[in-house]
């Protein structure tokens, strides 16, 4: 997956897509003036499939949308994030999703990583959330939580095909 930005992102913002793209073995560009055709392209030309955007409201991370090569919106979801200055002990190319939020399970085809009922190490793990639709966490090889983690507030779309 590509991951970019909004226009003229905050450094939280781009310091958040650069943990993104480096726990899920995705490619981060910094947007310039691309426009959505040129972020399409641009992914191709890097071998992703899928494009993540981030938009950010007063300077935070607050919305991922998620599309196709093809430019079709899979999933936006609105977000609130807890990122990290430490490095990430994960281990990408062995990664899957746990998942305990139906309307999430999307994710493991647009990252095109397995959907598992179980992991002990290198997974993304989706759990409900008293105060948040879900909490997005990574778990390392070691079994324990990253400190970066998304809260999704709310599913704007989801496409199942």
């Amino acid at each position: 997956m590509l991951i970019s930005t909004s226009r003229k992102p905050s450094q939280k913002t781009r310091k958040f897509c650069k943990n993104l793209a480096r726990v899920t073995d995705s490619t981060s560009v910094n947007r310039g003036k691309m426009n959505m055709r040129e972020l399409l392209l641009k992914a191709l030309e890097v071998d992703e499939y899928n494009l993540a955007i981030v938009n950010e409201i007063k300077g935070n991370p607050s919305r991922i949308s998620f599309f196709s090569n093809k430019g079709e919106l899979l999933l936006t979801i609105l977000i609130g994030v807890t990122l990290d200055n430490e490095k990430t002990n994960i281990a990408p190319s062995q990664l899957k999703i746990v998942s305990e939020v139906k309307k999430l399970d999307v994710l493991s085809d647009i990252l095109d990583l397995d959907l598992v009922d179980k992991a002990e190490e290198n997974y993304i793990l989706v759990s409900k959330s008293d105060d948040s639709i879900a909490r997005i966490h990574f778990v390392n090889k070691f079994g324990d939580r990253l400190n970066f983690q998304i809260n999704v507030k709310k599913i704007l779309e989801v496409t199942n095909d």
